[in-house]
């Protein structure tokens, strides 16, 4: 649903409503974009979200955690001087524009006064402002005598609305009825450009409604009726948008009993998508970065290694020249020397250093054989480390892949701070507790599936000797382990596992994946290795076609 003035309307008398009498107890900035209050009713303490970004821009209540910056910004502080433990007077909608205004009674120890916090929800122009007596004491966004504006925003001067647009206000019947004399063609768009306050998608939900032929009093009646029908329509199982009237042509929906209910679900299910897809996204380029540096490494090791592979060559050469020597001059610039090792009898050409001796030149070949040996048992062990990291981040690569909520990369995003791949954010991070196994049953057998590197080795570390423990052959996955209770294990059982298995891999876009399963007793962590990292013996293997088993998953999330 758009944030035209017809929605704002429904959330000004909202929030009017359930917040008018409450007493505003913090204030938080999360970003440059969005304010947070918490604010105690009387009841119970309820947190409104002031978004005012150009993609999402709105004035909602929220149920969702936020990261508070250690140090807060000047208008956030601003608003705390002013307004902490302020009493909310009166919500309010102006004059039918995209705009709530909350009045706002101000006591300190030596002062009382009422101020006005204006929140202008108009996409990119949307901002809030703080005013007292109709004079700005502050804004979220300022402007400067400078600047080619038509509106001064900065603390000191009057406060002035935006422009009004030149529109007819849904409430003019008589101005509805001359416009719609005249329409045609997209009547959605026709009302969306001649009425105030109505975007194009609520003129569309106004003409499925209607139906074409929309008159003057349809508009009056759809804007300022009492027939409410708030919802959360979604696409696809997940939802897609809210509405404030419900007219029945969506699918799938879920309804509320108020428009601010509706707005606050779809809005809570928009942040986490958002959060998730940001940290996501976050967690991979960090990783990427570092694969590719390891890749670099690892292509010059390889350039390294070629040229070491002709160590042996130089090392001939200088035994051939010393047992030559005698026939070698000083001052000869190469020596064709009987190859001893060759049963063909052929040469081998040794270049020579003119200004040395015949043993400084046999001397010089030895010790550039001894550093290319060197250099080559050095770079064998760095691009064995290399190997080993390069394998180790494409594990964690496909665990940020499976990953299906937020909590899901906490311990990921834990695990690349400990391998300072990312730094930490200069934030308050409310603690949580590590997320759960993926826990499934089937058979009257427990399945238990790792999230990521550092669940796998708690998960590993808790079985008993005798429980199954499961792993993909030749890919990255989480460790699965299915809990005998000391039972024996049916095929079945462990084909589900599998499947499993192989789906949180990176291999599920795959069929047939191979999955190793033995004993826990057989599995061992070596010393000092990576997180999730184990080695096994005894094992037998299946291959699986790649399942998530959703239904017979125990703790399923909605948090996508």
């Amino acid at each position: 649903m758009p944030q035209d003035a017809f929605t704002i309307k429904y959330i000004a008398a909202e929030l009017k409503e359930k917040l008018v009498g409450g007493k505003i107890s913090r204030i938080i900035q999360p970003s440059r974009d969005e304010l947070t209050f918490i604010i105690y009713t009387g009841k119970a303490n309820v947190k409104l979200e002031a978004c005012l970004s150009a993609h999402s821009s709105r004035l909602s209540l929220t149920d969702c955690d936020r990261a508070v910056p250690l140090t807060a910004p000047n208008f956030c502080m601003l608003l705390r001087k002013h307004l902490q433990n302020a009493e909310i007077l009166d919500v309010a909608q102006p004059d039918f524009e995209r705009i709530i205004y909350f009045d706002l009674k101000c006591v300190s120890d030596f002062s009382s006064s009422v101020m006005r916090l204006y929140f202008e929800i108009m996409g990119k122009y949307s901002n809030a402002v703080l005013c007292e007596n109709g004079i700005i004491v502050g804004a979220l966004k300022t402007t400067s005598l400078g600047e080619n504006t038509k509106r001064v925003l900065f603390g000191g001067v009057k406060y002035t609305a935006p422009e009004p647009q030149d529109k007819v206000s849904p409430d003019d019947i008589t101005g509805l009825k001359q416009i719609m004399e005249y329409a045609s063609g997209d009547i959605a768009k026709f009302i969306s450009n001649r009425v105030k306050g109505i975007a194009y998608a609520t003129a569309m939900d106004m003409e499925r409604a209607y139906g074409g032929n929309i008159t003057a009093q349809n508009i009056y009646d759809y804007v300022f009726g009492e027939n409410l029908n708030p919802c959360v329509t979604y696409s696809d199982g997940q939802p897609d948008d809210f509405k404030a009237k419900f007219n029945g042509n969506e699918t799938e929906i879920k309804k509320y009993s108020s428009v601010l209910e509706a707005q606050t679900a779809y809005y809570s299910y928009a942040f986490a998508k958002r959060s998730f897809n940001e940290k996501k996204n976050r967690l991979e380029s960090a990783l990427n970065a570092a694969v590719k540096k390891v890749e670099k490494r690892l292509a010059a090791a390889a350039e390294k290694l070629q040229e070491c592979s002709g160590a042996e060559t130089v090392k001939l050469k200088g035994e051939l020249l010393t047992a030559n020597i005698y026939a070698v001059e000083r001052g000869m610039t190469s020596f064709n020397a009987p190859n001893y090792y060759d049963p063909d009898g052929g040469t081998v050409k040794i270049e020579l250093d003119r200004t040395l001796t015949p043993s400084q030149n046999a001397q010089k070949y030895y010790k550039r054989y001894a550093k290319l040996k060197r250099t080559q048992s050095s770079v064998e062990s760095q691009r064995a480390e290399s190997e080993e990291k390069y394998d180790y981040y494409k594990s964690i690569a496909a665990h940020i892949c499976g990953a299906e909520c937020l909590s899901d990369l906490e311990e990921i995003e834990e695990e690349l701070l400990n391998l300072a791949l990312i730094k930490k954010n200069e934030t308050k991070k409310k603690k949580t507790s590590p997320p759960s196994y993926r826990t499934y049953s089937y058979g009257g057998f427990k399945i238990i599936a790792g999230r990521n590197n550092l669940q796998n080795e708690r998960l590993t570390k808790s079985l008993s000797p005798e429980d199954i423990w499961l792993h993909t052959q030749k890919y990255h996955s989480s460790h699965v382990a299915v809990l005998t209770e000391g039972k024996p294990v049916p095929d079945e059982v462990i084909g589900i596992a599998a499947s499993i298995c192989a789906y949180y891999s990176d291999g599920r876009g795959g069929s047939k994946i191979p999955v190793d399963y033995t004993k826990k007793k057989f599995v061992k962590k070596p010393p000092k290795s990576n997180a999730g990292f184990v080695v096994y013996t005894d094992y037998n293997t299946v291959l699986a076609e790649p399942d998530g088993h959703e239904e017979l998953a125990e703790n399923k999330y909605e948090e996508k």
